[in-house]
């Protein structure tokens, strides 16, 4: 028996399935909490055992699964998953083709680009794999770069900007630029300049 929960004012495409209780669940008496305003698009799959706020926006064949806490104003793109038990701030945007690993949290305001991979596990195939499984932390403000790879345990410090197609293997400072494979600190995120000279300072 599917079991939701939904705000006023929810657009929710005849085609997306809510509610599904996952077998991982011993107890069925799970439901699917959505705030006000929500935008669903067709394919996307939200599961019971999740609370998200107001203003969720999806794109198409979106998979969010049980167990997450999901603020306000959250915005994730066609074809993204985010697994279970992660935990994701206010006004986070997820853009298309991304895949957010169990146990990953997001604080606010923070913005991945398409194609960004979040690992959480440190021993795959191990029989205790399931027990040391952590995502990393991604902290407020921090802007993520298309295609980048994130390992498991890592901390990203705020106002970070991550370039495209690093590895993050290690935890990186706050209000840092870094990038490359594996990620390194380049510079201080205020030393960016705009390349298009409409502001000296992008991120501030």
């Amino acid at each position: 028996m599917k079991k939701v929960l939904l705000g006023k004012n929810c657009n929710i495409d005849k085609s997306s399935k809510l509610g599904i209780i996952p077998d991982r669940i011993k107890s069925k008496k799970i439901i699917l909490k959505i705030g006000d305003n929500a935008v669903i698009r067709s394919g996307t799959i939200i599961y019971a055992g999740t609370e998200i706020g107001k203003n969720l926006e999806t794109g198409h064949n979106v998979i969010i699964r049980e167990e997450n806490k999901i603020g306000d104003n959250f915005k994730i793109w066609s074809n993204s998953i985010i697994d279970y038990g992660c935990k994701i701030g206010n006004n986070v945007k997820i853009h298309s083709s991304c895949y957010i690993a169990q146990y990953t949290i997001i604080e606010d305001d923070v913005f991945l680009a398409p194609g960004v991979m979040v690992a959480n596990d440190i021993h795959p195939g191990c029989k205790f794999s399931k027990k040391c499984m952590k995502g990393p932390t991604i902290k407020t403000g921090t802007k993520i770069g298309v295609n980048t790879t994130i390992l498991p345990f890592i901390t990203i410090g705020k106002n970070c900007l991550i370039g495209a197609g690093s590895v993050v293997t290690k935890d990186i400072p706050d209000n840092s630029v870094a990038y490359g494979n594996p990620a390194e600190v380049k510079k201080n995120i205020k030393e960016l300049k705009c390349i298009t000279k409409i502001t000296d300072k992008p991120y501030y």
